[in-house]
């Protein structure tokens, strides 16, 4: 029998194990995703946006044709990191483009957390081509669209069958944050909640506001 012992696993995501890639936020994009309504997008992406700034994660901004064709970033994101960097790009596959490989190399971290429009071109590109290289990739399923259901659906199949994991907006914030004894990072946490966390968010309003409760004690 294994000795199981209070410490975290090693492939739970934490602050300063990963790089957060975020790609193609862009009004054209958006324009034709289906597979999740705008506002929940918008949504999804300002708490990833949030969180990772907030816990000092080191992301990556890049968009495609931003000038010419697709309109600019979402503000939710770019909001969330106040004179950023935008790395404009020609390719659809994150990965194909050198500025963002420098970025990548730069951070210099073995895990890479991907979230973006459309998952079947944009996400699976660079997720299938960083797997391929030996990094760990995540996919931030609620906070990527595609152009229905159907494609979605499809491009996270094809990545978790080739090693991606999938996780969510809010479990991302909740695993950063991971223990409510962090007293440093908690108001933070619970207000991204209370911002963007539907019902959840809602439920530590009325926690708080009725009886002044805290998950911390």
């Amino acid at each position: 029998m294994p000795t199981a012992a209070a410490v975290a696993g090693q492939s739970l995501l934490d602050p300063t194990n990963h790089m957060l890639i975020m790609i193609d936020f862009q009004s054209q994009m958006a324009f034709a995703t289906k597979s999740i309504d705008a506002v929940t997008l918008r949504n999804n992406a300002a708490l990833v946006s949030e969180a990772a700034a907030g816990f000092g994660v080191s992301t990556i901004l890049t968009t495609v044709a931003e000038k010419s064709f697709s309109g600019p970033m979402f503000e939710e994101i770019t909001r969330a990191f106040p004179g950023g960097t935008l790395l404009d790009r020609t390719s659809m596959n994150t990965w194909e483009d050198k500025a963002v490989i420098a970025e990548v190399n730069r951070i210099s971290k073995p895990r890479i957390v991907l979230a973006g429009l459309w998952t079947s071109v944009c996400i699976v590109g660079p997720a299938l081509s960083a797997i391929d290289q030996g990094f760990e990739v995540y996919v931030i399923a609620d906070a990527c669209g595609d152009v229905s259901q159907e494609a979605h659906e499809r491009a996270m199949e094809r990545m978790v069958q080739a090693g991606a994991r999938p996780v969510t907006s809010l479990q991302y914030l909740l695993e950063l944050q991971r223990d409510w004894a962090r007293t440093e990072t908690y108001e933070m946490t619970t207000g991204i909640a209370k911002k963007y966390g539907g019902a959840y968010g809602l439920g530590i309003i009325y926690a708080k506001s009725m009886f002044g409760a805290s998950e911390g004690h």
